[in-house]
């Protein structure tokens, strides 16, 4: 009989085949010595990535999928196959650093009580992101739309998202980790379920740890164990205004997430998500539209834009209550 890997180890692949590769590299040196198995789920690729670790990664359990079906559904088709004591969610463009599963592993054990736990995330020259961070609520959105919590990052009250008043370096308990890294507990997934398919991409993770701690377990942050996170560089507030169209998809799906999660959550306050954004657009496409300055014509372009959009999420999900139908 095969003994029980200690971990399984999904990463979800999506047009990103070179940094495919080096994630799965960098995981497998570092795995060297613990029995484990490797998911990587090929989100229907256009850039060869699942012929690329058919060839090169013939261990890796490959899945394909003909269709994009956004982080949860893609996870959850390996969820539903992992055998491992501990179950580890990587992004792609995610690299742990030497020793990052044993130490996974060593947290796990030594917390019965964790059903789900994160790393310190940094970028790729060492930068701090947001790692540990407090579950939604019209206030903490508010100060962060507003920039007030960046302005005090130090203070409880304004800061209270991303937690940045916390000693980054101290452990504890928190409401949820981003998606980049974690590390599950098969029991707690059992109890709370996977992931909820109707958030295609953002919020799928918050939706996850809400419902992980609702069963009665722990959601951890662990500082010694670090990952270098490639594509937190990508959320960096924009120089420009430039909206893209695939700017401007991302940010409805963005949208479309924020109401099904408060709809789920909070009941009526997803009107209340609604109107905060909405009026936060408004105020700043009036205030730019009335300068002469053509960059700031253009902001106030932008932000119209912006309110549309939220108008448009609403109506699309019937304000909060039904998903779009998948790929979005």
């Amino acid at each position: 009989m095969t003994p029980q890997p200690e971990l399984s180890v999904i990463i979800i692949s999506f047009n990103t085949r070179n940094m495919t590769r080096d994630c799965l590299n960098t995981l497998k040196r570092d795995l060297e010595d613990i029995p484990s198995e490797i998911f990587v789920v090929d989100n229907a690729s256009r850039d060869a990535s699942a012929e690329m670790i058919a060839e090169e990664f013939p261990d890796v359990i490959l899945i394909r999928t003909d269709v994009n079906l956004g982080f949860g559904g893609a996870n959850n088709l390996a969820l539903h196959r992992a055998t491992g004591r501990y179950i580890v969610l990587l992004n792609s463009d995610a690299f742990p650093a030497p020793g990052a599963m044993r130490l996974s592993i060593q947290h796990m054990d030594a917390n019965p009580q964790c059903g789900l736990g994160g790393a310190r995330l940094i970028g790729r020259e060492g930068e701090w992101q947001p790692s540990a961070r407090a579950f939604h609520s019209i206030t903490a959105d508010a100060f962060t739309y507003t920039g007030l919590s960046g302005r005090y990052p130090q203070s409880k009250f304004f800061a209270r998202l991303d937690e940045t008043w916390a000693d980054q370096l101290a452990p504890r308990k928190v409401d949820w980790v981003p998606g980049a890294y974690s590390i599950i507990r098969p029991e707690a997934l059992q109890k709370a379920g996977p992931f909820d398919l109707r958030f295609f991409l953002y919020y799928e993770e918050v939706d996850l740890c809400m419902r992980i701690k609702q069963a009665g377990y722990d959601i951890w942050y662990w500082p010694d164990i670090v990952i270098t996170h490639i594509g937190g560089e990508s959320s960096r507030q924009l120089k420009h205004l430039d909206f893209s169209s695939k700017a401007s998809q991302v940010t409805k799906w963005r949208m479309r997430s924020t109401l099904l999660y408060y709809r789920k959550h909070h009941g009526a306050k997803a009107y209340l998500a609604k109107m905060l954004e909405e009026v936060l657009y408004t105020f700043s496409m009036w205030r730019n539209r009335i300068s002469s300055n053509s960059e700031r014509k253009t902001r106030a372009t932008h932000f119209a834009v912006l309110r549309e959009m939220m108008r448009k999420a609403w109506a699309e999900t019937n304000g909060g209550r039904v998903s779009p139908p998948a790929p979005w």
